[in-house]
């Protein structure tokens, strides 16, 4: 009897407590979504648009309160929208209560975005200084490549006596896997078409070959003269002279900066705070009226009217699998095309590709319904950081396929990852296994005892024969696919597939990019070909609601954000670890991600 009372005591204490934090939790909620809710902002006069880049930039922006909640900080991690930055700074150009903007990029991380993104930006900056605005840069901690390069832009760039600016090239490391395998007893069994295709290189060799190199230094080296030359233009410093500095790694401290003409001044924070001051008019001592991205894209535009026609821009972002959320592409969006076609208020197209591809068969799934739409409406392509391999793929037969003089594209290709670990297996494990079936090939492939991706055995001559067809088959099929979207004969797609990687300014050169812009020029090419005036944007696909976000936080996301707050900056690792996993099978995919970011 008295243990009765004590576990009936128990569970009835443990009720109460579950309420006590489910009201809680309810609480946190309301208000997040109270406070995060779209009030309008009312602008000051003498205002200034502060462009905090302090976190991740994505394509596309959520509205949602609860799209990027932590539950263990009570708090909204919100990242930030490209297309936010953009129509800010468009809204920010008429307006008489704005009298200039404030890239405030002391905490930009390491990850903010790609060089295509970087690129928009800086573009969207240089025709606001057509306004006779002002534009100024200030950074506390000092510049990574990518960082300066968008802040090159501005009137005046300034950093703190403390700062560093390193400009050293762009490159890096690959890293390789086939001796690591080998001494654990695992062999990578490749199959693939296109001499160019160098995604599984890693697994069986030890360095790159001589054809990745030449598509790598290729694109790279476009890049960064994309780089260098924007420089040059807006600090007056010729690209050779910039050479030269970056050659003798003579930049290396805020003074230094200054000294070659790098940046105009350095100061402290409080002085950049009195410099924005006098530019906007407010007398010293008082509180300058700084407008944040997420406040501004609350406040009313005057310029804004509402139309019954419709351009969807649909964003196609992250790898191409079978899953269709936020940060990867799966077979839901060939849906979410599909009724964009038959939506008649939907006059055209806008499919914003950043991929490196994925799943061959989700790729083609995809490619269909955006064949079926340009049929029925104009669809522009428009290109991101990246949109190679199965990014392409799905935008091949796009009217007209626009990308930034930065997108990485192209890849054209298909490959088949496969580990087999005989040795590990039988050697190391002491397991055996023993095949059965009703037909001669019923065990294809092997088995997989560790539960991992590891086959039990090799192919057999004649399995691996059957897998390189279906590879030749699929490449054949995405030649085509390209063939018939470009207009190209396959031949001619041929010479420039095989999985070789283009930068866009290649790529429109030899057929697979037609106009070098970025999303703004893509919708203002499917204005002019649905041959509408006025025009809204409507965004595609719909974001999930709070209580479903809601749900996802509580369950799948929770695994994630408990995994980033104990592995910290190690979690990227663990990223690429699982992604590798999911490389195994039949893709059509880029070799490996691109990134410019050096910093002191």
């Amino acid at each position: 009897m008295k243990s009765f009372f004590k576990f009936t005591f128990a569970s009835i204490l443990g009720v109460i407590i579950g309420g006590f934090i489910l009201l809680f939790l309810g609480i946190m909620i309301i208000a997040a979504i109270a406070s995060s809710s779209d009030k309008p902002v009312d602008i000051k006069d003498k205002s200034i648009l502060e462009i905090k880049l302090n976190k991740q930039l994505v394509d596309r922006g959520s509205d949602n309160p609860m799209s990027n909640f932590n539950f263990f900080t009570m708090s909204a991690d919100a990242n930030i929208g490209l297309n936010t930055v953009l129509e800010n700074i468009e809204k920010a150009k008429t307006d008489e209560k704005i009298k200039g903007i404030y890239l405030n990029v002391t905490d930009i991380p390491a990850n903010f975005g790609g060089m295509a993104s970087i690129e928009e930006i800086r573009n969207k900056l240089k025709e606001f200084k057509t306004t006779g605005k002002f534009i100024v840069s200030y950074n506390n901690f000092g510049h990574s490549q990518k960082a300066y390069y968008l802040t090159s832009i501005a009137d005046s760039v300034f950093l703190n006596p403390e700062a560093g600016l390193f400009l050293l090239g762009m490159g890096g490391e690959r890293t390789f896997y086939r001796k690591f395998l080998e001494k654990i007893g695992v062999e990578a069994q490749v199959i693939r078409v296109g001499k160019y295709k160098s995604a599984t290189e890693q697994y069986f060799r030890d360095d790159m070959s001589d054809e990745s190199r030449e598509q790598t230094m290729a694109y790279v080296g476009a890049m960064w003269n994309q780089l260098l030359e924007g420089i040059s233009e807006e600090r007056n410093i010729t690209v050779k002279k910039l050479n030269q500095l970056i050659d003798e790694v003579a930049v290396r401290k805020a003074a230094d900066a200054e000294k070659y003409g790098l940046i105009d001044g350095v100061i402290y924070e409080d002085e950049m705070e009195d410099k924005l001051r006098k530019l906007s008019d407010i007398k010293e001592n008082k509180k300058l009226r700084l407008v944040s991205t997420s406040d501004y894209a609350n406040a009313p535009d005057a310029n804004y009217k509402f139309s019954k026609n419709k351009i969807a821009v649909i964003y196609a972002s992250g790898a191409i699998g079978l899953k269709q959320n936020e940060s990867s592409i799966g077979p839901g969006l060939a849906k979410t095309i599909r009724e964009a076609r038959l939506d008649s208020t939907i006059k055209a197209i806008v499919l914003r590709v950043n991929s490196p591809g994925g799943y061959a068969n989700v790729s083609d799934f995809i490619w269909r319904e955006v064949k079926l739409a340009s049929n029925a409406k104009p669809v522009i392509a428009s290109m991101g950081n990246v949109a190679a391999s199965g990014g392409y793929y799905i935008a091949c037969t796009a009217d007209t396929i626009v990308a930034d003089k930065n997108t990485i594209t192209g890849s054209i290709g298909i490959y088949g990852l496969f580990f087999s670990g005989e040795e590990l297996i039988k050697e190391k494990f002491g397991l055996t296994t023993d095949s059965y079936g009703t037909n001669e090939h019923a065990a294809f492939g092997g088995s997989y005892p560790l539960m991992l991706p590891i086959s039990s055995r090799k192919f057999t001559p004649t399995e691996k024969e059957i897998v390189q067809s279906i590879i030749n088959n699929g490449y054949d099929t995405f030649v085509s696919r390209v063939a018939e979207g470009r207009n190209m004969t396959v031949e001619q797609v041929h010479e420039v597939a095989q999985g070789r990687v283009w930068n866009a300014m290649d790529a429109q050169k030899n057929g697979l990019v037609d106009v070098l812009g970025g999303l703004e020029t893509a919708i203002q090419i499917a204005k002019e070909k649905a041959g509408i005036e006025d025009y809204r944007i409507v965004s595609l696909p719909k974001l999930k609601d709070p209580f479903e976000a809601i749900i996802e936080e509580l369950t799948g996301k929770a695994k994630i954000k408990i995994l980033k707050n104990e592995l910290g900056s190690f979690y990227s690792t663990y990223e690429k670890t699982q992604d590798l996993i999911q490389l195994g099978g039949i893709q059509a995919r880029i070799p490996y991600e691109i990134d410019c970011t050096r910093k002191n």
